[in-house]
């Protein structure tokens, strides 16, 4: 049991090891393309589709590494081009532009829907200095409208998790993970309203987020009553899924459980059960297993994914009039999965995965 313990935690754990002279090593076992390169300081989206180039005919099946093979590594400093035939539609590139000091926010900045027919480039301010410009890569997303919501907020922090004398509130990781995937939906050419705000918190590479009560429904304070602060979300997403032009509407519920210490989760998707909205909603939710399984069959092959469909009667679910998910990204108590959320890697890479999801959801609505 020791032993076993070991090698979980060998294989979850993002060590970091230096490399030198060396641009050559062999991975771990059961250590797949992306944690390989996170491990050599690569960064896992811009140098994944350069690694696979320059090591062709290294691979097993789905790109998965081979124990006992040498890889070469792309190099840092270097400019990297992007192999014309590489498939990267899942790996949005994160972006370091530098934005003046002099940047204003209010306490209820209006959503910026990207105008990506007419520019190849769009701003959020709640992304925060480094990332409130980004680049828009394709229209691939042009046409839909999403409406992100992080659970919680304000007076509510919802779960706490303790972790090295840090104590971790929820509403502050499913708002930096809402906040990666509502910027790589407008890399995509999507309409993205984002409905839990903090001006003063971006998106964050820290491991642990510091924790506040800022957080507004779009401006508005957020009520101290339970069912007050789930129907006011749903209001207003209500409200704007009326005035707009989309036909593809998403309403996006973002959350992380808490449970048992022990119990090491998957992502769970929840559907709606309203019956206008259930087909759809369950095939979005299925679309997202079938995507996050085939992620993991990637980047960490033979591991499995045991998220789960299913529908409940969450009130949010309940009164969202656009077809809806709600998604549980990680038990916080749980010491594995905690690595899924402190981590901003995988934080952005929960961004990533589900950005491919909701892509595929939408060809597929056509």
């Amino acid at each position: 049991m020791r032993f076993l313990r070991i090698y979980c935690i060998l294989i979850c754990l993002p060590i970091t090891f230096f490399v030198t002279a060396q641009e050559k090593d062999k991975p771990l076992k059961g250590e797949g393309g992306y944690a390989f390169l996170r491990r050599h300081n690569r960064d896992e989206n811009k140098h994944y589709p350069v690694f696979v180039d320059i090591n062709k005919g290294r691979f097993g099946k789905k790109q998965a590494l081979l124990w006992g093979v040498y890889y070469q590594l792309p190099p840092v400093a270097e400019k990297l081009k992007t192999p014309d035939k590489q498939n990267t539609q899942d790996n949005v590139k994160p972006l370091n532009i530098k934005v003046s000091d002099t940047s204003k926010r209010t306490d209820n900045i209006k959503p910026q829907p990207a105008k990506s027919e007419k520019s190849k480039t769009g701003y959020q301010p709640l992304f925060g200095k480094q990332y409130a410009h980004y680049a828009i890569a394709d229209q691939k997303l042009a046409g839909a409208c999403f409406f992100l919501s992080s659970g919680h907020g304000g007076p509510d922090c919802g779960a706490i998790a303790r972790v090295n004398g840090w104590e971790l509130h929820e509403d502050e990781y499913a708002y930096d993970i809402t906040l990666r995937l509502a910027r790589n939906l407008l890399q995509h050419g999507a309409t993205v309203y984002i409905i839990i705000q903090d001006p003063a918190d971006g998106i964050r590479d820290d491991k642990y987020l510091n924790n506040s009560k800022r957080e507004t429904c779009m401006g508005q304070l957020i009520p101290s009553d339970q069912i007050a602060r789930l129907r006011q979300r749903t209001n207003k997403i209500n409200s704007l899924s009326a005035k707009a032009k989309e036909t593809y509407q998403r309403a996006v519920f973002i959350h992380l459980d808490s449970r048992s210490r022990k119990k090491q989760l998957d992502v769970f998707f929840y559907y709606q059960d309203k019956p206008k909205n259930r087909t759809k909603s369950r095939r979005l939710a299925e679309t997202m297993r079938d995507t996050f399984t085939d992620r993991y069959e990637i980047v960490q092959p033979g591991r499995g994914f045991s998220g789960t469909v299913s529908t409940r009667n969450l009130t949010v679910m309940r009164y969202a009039e656009p077809v809806s998910i709600f998604m549980e990204l990680a038990n916080m108590q749980n010491e594995f999965d905690q690595w899924r959320y402190v981590l901003n890697n995988n934080r952005q890479a929960l961004a990533n995965w589900m950005t491919l999801g909701f892509i595929r959801d939408y060809h597929n609505s056509k």
